[in-house]
């Protein structure tokens, strides 16, 4: 019996795991995820939870309810991975045998590499919503809060979900306007990229939308420490931006297990192919989503147009076939902007996000780069999308390749 192991049971592996149990025969193929955690949390809710949208009742589901008939899950922490060897360590020192292996371990937030981040202040006056318990933490200060300096700060990219900072700098407009204290509330963008976003067309829109809403933004921020006492962030530069509220993107690295495996870059993600998505090292080892170091968004979109991509690749390496698919770094976001509408960006790793329509010329019903209510409704809807469509390993009607179709260069 061969065996397909996947490590991590997030939006990436199990979405492979059901998509691949359809292909591979049960008589010739055992597939396994490992998953430390009982509990699957949908992310992109996390962002809601703070301004009274969500709880977290509204966003996890067992893991197990998750996976299809056929697939075994072992809720275990990985030590090591014995590439090698082809096999995968325990902490409780067992281990297990694979043929394939597909690393799908994400990313994790890690304050404690910023001096005084996680501090005396940690979930009193700085918060995070990269976690659920940071998003419900942020969500009670908020119901008491009466203003002063909010500040949101990305220490250094990359991050998972790039747009979320963003988001969150325009529901807390709207918050603050809904509970009638926004002009007691100065609201800070600190980031250290030249501009609000990435890409320039984008980061132009961006960067007058925060001005229209008096959201101030602050550039080229390299976090360096957190001043506990008197509660500022310094860079390295020396600058420093005071808050009465701080929320913070912090450093992100990858799952420990993949350095000690000595699979990963400087920053622990698996260095692989961007385009296969296999690892540069060894080739019966793929990996998809947060976890790899290829130059896409670590974003849920890429993780959903990887898969289809991968599906393709890991059936061609077990047929001894050359992978033909490839991912061209597709990934699309809905930003919500607060006040009931929201913008849609869709882009890859050669083309900037553009205005158009999406998916269909003229039609749309999307608006790319455009405010509107049906884009707000399209984030609203995601989370059906995601539960039903997408982590099942149901394809959606749209191409996992960035198509130009409906879209304008101007």
């Amino acid at each position: 019996m061969n065996r397909l192991l996947i490590l991590g049971a997030g939006t990436a592996g199990t979405m492979m795991a059901n998509k691949m149990r359809k292909h591979l025969s049960r008589t010739e193929w055992d597939i396994t995820i490992v998953e430390k955690e009982r509990d699957h949390f949908y992310q992109p809710g996390f962002l809601f939870i703070p301004f009274g949208y969500y709880n977290r009742e509204n966003i996890v589901k067992p893991v197990q309810k998750l996976i299809s008939k056929g697939i075994s899950l072992i809720n275990n922490e990985v030590e090591r991975i014995a590439s090698e060897e082809n096999k995968v360590l325990f902490k409780d020192g067992n281990s297990l045998a694979y043929d394939v292996l597909i690393i799908a371990t994400g990313a994790r937030i890690v304050p404690d590499d910023t001096p005084g981040l996680k501090g005396e202040l940690w979930h009193k006056k700085i918060f995070d919503f990269y976690t659920i318990d940071g998003a419900e933490a942020l969500g009670r200060f908020f119901k008491t809060w009466e203003g002063g300096n909010l500040v949101i700060n990305i220490a250094d990219n990359p991050i998972k979900c790039p747009v979320a900072p963003l988001e969150f700098s325009f529901f807390a407009d709207d918050y603050f306007t809904k509970k009638g204290i926004r002009d007691n509330v100065n609201i800070t963008y600190v980031t250290p990229l030249s501009g609000a976003f990435t890409k320039p067309k984008a980061s132009k829109m961006f960067g007058s939308l925060l001005e229209k809403k008096g959201i101030n933004l602050v550039t080229d921020f390299f976090l360096g420490e957190v001043d506990n006492v008197n509660s500022k962030i310094l860079d390295f530069g020396g600058r420093e931006v005071p808050f009465d509220c701080l929320v913070t993107i912090p450093l992100h690295s990858g799952d420990p297990v993949i350095s000690k495996s000595g699979l990963g870059d400087e920053f622990g993600f698996v260095k692989a192919d961007k385009n296969t998505l296999q690892s540069i090292l060894y080739k019966n080892i793929f990996v998809i989503g947060d976890a790899g170091n290829y130059p896409a968004s670590k974003a849920g979109s890429v993780a959903h147009f990887q898969a289809e991509v991968l599906e393709k690749n890991i059936l061609s390496f077990v047929n001894d076939e050359p992978l033909k698919e490839s991912f061209d770094g597709h990934s699309n976001c809905f930003i919500e902007t607060g006040h009931g509408k929201g913008i849609l960006i869709d882009f890859n790793y050669d083309t900037e996000p553009l205005p158009g329509s999406y998916p269909l010329p003229v039609v749309g019903p999307m608006k790319l780069l455009k405010e509107s209510r049906m884009n707000h409704f399209g984030k609203l809807v995601f989370k059906w999308l995601y539960w039903n469509i997408l982590l099942p390993g149901r394809k959606l009607p749209v191409t996992a390749h960035m198509s130009m179709s409906g879209k304008r260069l101007d």
